[in-house]
């Protein structure tokens, strides 16, 4: 995940009347904010209060049952791709939304996604992305779990980007980022790998971009 293709999470998650996509499922009941959740998402956010109010607001209103579904989640990332199959990459986007792991996004994880999206630093940015990279959470990112995130965004952009010959194919890509973020050479990117590639060379972080071009 690249400050690029940060644009377009922030899109789907600021996009408008969710609930004209909604089939229904998986919903919660929205309710008014208290003080305490207030504060607490003042301090887990970049959001003051009034900006997480009207956050609220529009959340509730465009979700009504109080959770956006992965399928509902889905349905919304697929109006930026319609020319690929958007399915498999928004659902990796959306288990790293889905902080608790219940199957929905609630408002406090919807805010805060927003809040690393569209304010975040960059380590928080980079925090994020190694999220979605590190698919099965045991703080690296292995071959096979890049292979199948660039796999996912090549299936979603279909032919909407023209690719230098040494990322052809999702195989290539992957090659080519780890030729430049291993630095042990163990097969496997560390967190701090993943930082330290993507600030000191920014060829590091053109390579990891998942559709750059369309922005």
């Amino acid at each position: 995940m690249t400050l690029t293709s940060m644009k377009y999470t922030r899109r789907v998650c600021k996009l408008r009347h969710f609930g004209r996509v909604s089939n229904g499922l998986m919903g919660k009941s929205g309710s008014k904010l208290n003080q305490k959740q207030l504060e607490e998402l003042c301090d887990k956010t970049h959001f003051s209060e009034k900006e997480i109010v009207q956050w609220h607001k529009s959340f509730v209103r465009d979700c009504p049952h109080g959770a956006l579904s992965k399928e509902e989640f889905i349905q919304i990332y697929q109006q930026f791709f319609p020319f690929g199959d958007a399915t498999k990459f928004a659902s990796f986007v959306f288990k790293v939304f889905d902080e608790n792991q219940d199957g929905a996004i609630e408002f406090d994880e919807y805010v805060k996604a927003l809040s690393v999206t569209s304010r975040g630093n960059l380590e928080e940015k980079l925090d994020w992305a190694f999220r979605l990279y590190d698919l099965d959470n045991d703080g690296f990112i292995t071959k096979s779990e890049m292979l199948n995130i660039v796999d996912a965004i090549y299936t979603m952009v279909g032919n909407m980007v023209q690719l230098p010959e040494d990322e052809k194919t999702p195989e290539k890509r992957v090659d080519k980022i780890f030729r430049l973020m291993d630095k042990d050479r163990d097969d496997r990117i560390t967190q701090e790998e993943f930082h330290e590639g993507s600030k000191a060379d920014p060829s590091i972080v053109q390579a990891l971009s998942l559709y750059d071009g369309l922005v």
